[in-house]
């Protein structure tokens, strides 16, 4: 994640962690997700990373970017390929942030987006 970060934000932003957010306390999350069969496939593990990260805000800045960048490393490592509007996904990345979206939500929008 933190490799993911670095390569997403610009030099001339707020580098580093926040300091009273947990990177661990979000991968939490998506590791007590799937321990309870929460997680049912890529789609639902890369959805799960986009918004738990958007939301958790651990990094000072670029978490959006950051979160969309791990989605879409999460589905390009699965052999997943979407097509989509870079708005749209944009605009979905920013309400998962504010917690208009969830990772159901989104999970149901990559799958419909996957290139067959």
């Amino acid at each position: 994640m933190i490799e993911i970060h670095d390569l997403v934000i610009g030099e001339n932003e707020l580098q580093g962690m926040a300091g009273d957010k947990s990177l661990e306390a979000v991968l939490a999350q998506i590791e007590n997700r799937m321990s309870f069969g929460m997680i049912n496939d890529e789609f639902d593990l890369s959805a799960c990373y986009a918004c738990f990260l958007a939301v958790g805000h651990v990094f000072n800045d670029a978490n959006k970017r950051k979160a969309f960048a791990c989605m879409d490393v999460c589905l390009s490592l699965n052999g997943i390929e979407l097509s989509y509007d870079h708005k749209e996904v944009g605009d979905l990345i920013i309400s998962a942030a504010r917690g208009i979206v969830d990772e159901i939500e989104l999970g149901t929008w990559l799958r419909a987006k996957t290139l067959k």
